[in-house]
């Protein structure tokens, strides 16, 4: 006879979380490092109860606002590579409600979290209890019914012996490379304390082995033959390179052959930024070095990338007459993009296997690569220099804004500080071994453009999603999954606003993280478009009723909480005030005032963005006309 395990659902789970491995190249360690609760009545007394009484090697952290806890526990997957996790569990209703953000981060990201939101009563008898909806034409569906859009796997356990399939199908999932994403399996409050008598087998340890796929023959043989062809191929590193490790085959790759790399969001910091062939950021927030080589290459070998709209400023990027793709993803319907032709391999492995066989093949980039890289070089050390002169505009200055406008702001926000000055500043100082976050905003522009990453993963900036509020909870998932050195997440005042919970949670539990809040009172990056596209400025600064600038003192607010706080008004106070804060043993804020329309403007790129087709505005009109006219250039599947 089977043994058997009489537990309640709660303490079955918590049993099963501790008991998964994972094996990625022979190593193998647990999967799950800790799970991120806020209890409430869906869940205290389930698995809350379960995690008191014998929590094991997990890590229980409580959070501060939901989707603030499970930001963290995915910059925490992000930067460890995806090969560990965090769980969050959190009560019903508006509890399970506030996963909704960070799980679309999480699905748009790629990246694997365990969502443990409970659900109403299985049995129904209180209904509706207390945080219920009700939907008069299916009793079933309920708050958790919002996160099926927003999960790779979704499911709902109502019996107790439900949850054995369930939890071995969502571990499934989160290890497996081609479809890693957010699992949520949602527990009915009164089966958490349920009891079952669970076969022991269950609960026995289980490895996940993370293998690598290698490329068929046929698929090694045409890549080779596409690359031998081309003349001119760039190599687009995507955040797939990153997860797989590949960056010596990447370099190796790069320096042999000769091809340029230029890389995404999710990919930049898997070759650092001082190798010779690294152009940079691709796209609407890339270099002007990566965007004129990538448009004018006869192939493009896209390497676990999305290829997003920025990636590919909305399919312009590209000559599309003359170019080809070759797109090597595990995941195939990620390798059909662009008509490509498809490596549907790891990129590491595929990487091995190329180096095998390219022979002797070279580009025939001469002296363009090095000398569109110190072209940039240039640029940037320009933009470290741009000043505010409150006399007349800096042509390098956005100059949507009249100068009157403009001087309003420098006096009230009592700055001449410029963004990309700032960041340029930051770069300069701080460790090369620090870790960088930031989401949304203006800020990732800047910081792909201008951040020059010395150290390989260093740069955990989300932009799958792009969702307001990442920034500081990140930064707190990244400090668990790197103790070792510092973080700095760079976020604007809006971003802020929306969310800093996780902030509390990090002094609470003593796990360092450094703010370095852009304050330019406003949403300034919708705020540039919106004038950009012919539109005039409208709810996009951050103003009163009469029209006056908001000034606020952020610092004062992260004081309260017990941070180390600075305010700096110039560069040579934002060096002194980088250099305490590295050396304090608690989180700290630095509150920069920066003047708007001061961050990087796009470097031959283009965004395709709803513009009216109607309207009495000529500037509305001039910018749908120039839509009009990229749209006819741009790849349209």
């Amino acid at each position: 006879m089977k043994e058997k395990l009489r537990l309640t659902t709660g303490q079955a789970l918590v049993k099963f979380l501790k008991q998964q491995y994972i094996c990625v190249d022979g190593e193998e360690k647990p999967f799950v490092e800790g799970v991120f609760d806020i209890f409430g009545h869906g869940n205290v007394m389930g698995i809350g109860q379960a995690l008191e009484e014998d929590p094991g090697h997990l890590n229980i952290i409580q959070g501060k606002n939901e989707q603030g806890m499970a930001h963290a526990a995915i910059g925490f997957s992000k930067q460890r590579l995806r090969r560990n996790i965090y769980a969050v569990t959190t009560s019903v209703g508006p509890g399970s409600a506030n996963l909704t953000a960070a799980a679309g981060t999480a699905l748009a990201n790629n990246i694997p979290v365990l969502l443990l939101p409970s659900d109403t009563f299985a049995t129904r008898q209180p209904d509706p209890v207390l945080q219920q909806v009700e939907h008069e034409s299916n009793l079933t569906t309920t708050t958790n019914d919002a996160l099926k859009a927003v999960s790779r796997y979704w499911d709902r356990v109502t019996r107790p012996e439900q949850l054995m399939s369930s939890l071995i199908r969502a571990f499934e999932v989160m290890t497996n490379p081609a479809q890693a994403g957010p699992a949520t399996v949602c527990i009915s409050q009164d089966v958490q304390g349920e009891a079952f008598d669970f076969d022991a087998t269950f609960f026995k340890k289980r490895v996940h082995y993370i293998d690598r796929p290698e490329p068929v023959q046929r698929e090694i043989a045409l890549m080779t033959e596409t690359i031998k062809q081309s003349k001119q191929p760039v190599i687009l590193v995507g955040g797939g390179a990153k997860y797989a490790g590949a960056r010596d085959e990447l370099i190796e790759i790069s320096e042999k052959y000769n091809i340029p790399l230029v890389e995404t969001q999710a990919g930049k910091s898997t070759v650092e930024a001082s190798f010779k062939n690294n152009l940079g950021g691709m796209g609407i927030t890339g270099t002007l070095a990566a965007n004129k080589i990538a448009y004018k290459a006869d192939l493009v070998i896209g390497i676990g990338t999305r290829y997003t709209d920025f990636a590919t400023s909305s399919k312009t990027a590209f000559n599309f007459e003359e170019t080809k793709f070759l797109n090597i993803n595990i995941n195939r319907m990620q390798a059909y993009k662009l008509d490509a032709i498809q490596v549907i391999a790891d990129a590491k492995a595929t990487l091995q296997q190329l180096l095998k066989h390219l022979d002797n093949y070279k580009t025939e980039y001469e002296h363009e690569i090095i000398d569109a890289k110190q072209e940039w070089e240039k640029e940037r050390e320009r933009l470290s220099t741009i000043k505010y002169d409150r006399n007349h505009f800096d042509p390098e200055i956005k100059n949507q804004f009249n100068q009157e406008v403009l001087n309003e702001y420098a006096d009230a926000l009592n700055t001449e500080l410029t963004q990309s000055s700032v960041v340029l500043k930051i770069n300069d100082v701080v460790n090369p071994k620090s870790n960088v976050i930031t989401s949304a905003g203006s800020l990732p522009g800047d910081m792909q453009r201008l951040w020059n990453a010395t150290q390989p993963n260093t740069y955990g900036v989300e932009y799958g999603y792009s969702c307001m509020g990442y920034e500081i909870s990140g930064a707190l998932g990244v400090k668990l999954a790197d103790p070792a050195n510092e973080v700095y997440s760079f976020v604007g005042d809006g971003s802020f606003l929306m969310l800093h919970s996780e902030f509390i949670t990090s002094l609470q539990y003593k796990k360092k993280v450094n703010i370095l809040l852009f304050d330019n009172s406003g949403y300034g990056c919708i705020n540039n478009l919106q004038m950009e596209n012919g539109v005039n400025s409208y709810h996009t600064e951050f103003r009163t009723s009469d029209n006056e600038i908001l000034n606020i003192d952020y610092a004062k607010v992260a004081e309260g909480y017990g941070a180390k706080v600075y305010k700096v008004y110039s560069l040579e106070a934002l060096e002194e005030a980088l250099k305490d804060a590295e050396q304090q043993d608690i989180s700290t804020l630095i509150e920069i005032k920066v003047l708007p329309k001061t961050m990087t403007d796009g470097y031959e790129s283009w965004w395709h963005v709803g513009i009216p087709e109607v309207s009495n505005s000529k500037d509305i009109q001039a910018a749908h006309d120039l839509k009009v006219g990229k749209l006819k250039k741009a790849k349209q599947y």
